[in-house]
């Protein structure tokens, strides 16, 4: 599993309670199985220290970022797939949007590896970080129009626009924009996050109609991610 760990973007303010919990008890309870991957290590270090974390992990943080994630990104995913818990933190801020975490996101999701994250309260961010899609450049869409006319006109203007893109719709329309999305002829790949940041969290990605066959009967809050266009 890769866990996203939002962290401040100033130099004063400690790391989200949950967040906290959530490493220390894996630290406490299966610290063989652990690791803590920070942008840079001496700013890591100093701010973990200064949340009052573990001194004796400060020496076995890896530094992942653009310099070093060709060399230890496939080490880092065989881990995982060998039951290894990844933290993933940034200098500040959230991890993975627009930061060289996003190719680690993107090669968890191509090995079936599962993508999560403490808590964050942008729902927006949230879901183009854990896409692991490509959104250096990206357009939020809102909700599609209600008219019946209006909202093919929707999907049929998505499928001109390049960039990566993420619409939102009410929690009792997501069966039907799904279905709206393979109908336009859509053959981009999707994230769909579904409750995210929440115990019933599933973040699902794929063709439009895979995702489709594993979507729950029951309404969930839902955010759908478009990759761009190749």
């Amino acid at each position: 599993m890769l866990i996203l760990v939002p962290t401040p973007i100033d130099e004063e303010s400690q790391l989200e309670s949950t967040a906290k919990e959530r490493i220390l008890f894996d630290l406490e309870h299966n610290p063989e199985n652990t690791l803590i991957l920070v942008e840079d290590l001496k700013p890591g270090r100093q701010r973990w220290l200064r949340w009052g974390m573990p001194r004796e992990w400060i020496e076995r943080f890896v530094a992942y970022n653009e310099h070093t994630r060709d060399e230890i990104m496939n080490d880092m995913v065989q881990a995982m797939k060998n039951g290894s818990k990844i933290y993933l933190m940034s200098d500040g801020g959230l991890p993975a949007f627009c930061d060289p975490g996003m190719e680690l996101v993107d090669l968890c999701h191509q090995q079936k590896i599962r993508v999560t994250a403490t808590p964050f309260p942008h729902s927006i961010a949230l879901a183009l970080a854990m896409s692991g899609f490509p959104h250096n450049q990206y357009r939020f869409l809102g909700f599609p129009p209600q008219k019946a006319d209006e909202r093919a006109k929707f999907y049929k203007d998505v499928l001109n626009m390049p960039e990566t893109l993420i619409l939102m719709d009410a929690p009792y329309r997501l069966k039907k924009v799904l279905e709206e999305l393979s109908a336009s002829g859509m053959n981009r790949e999707l994230y769909l996050g579904l409750d995210l940041n929440s115990s019933n969290e599933l973040g699902l990605r794929g063709q439009v109609v895979k995702i489709m066959s594993k979507i729950p009967s029951e309404k969930r809050e839902f955010i759908v991610v478009i990759a761009p266009r190749l």
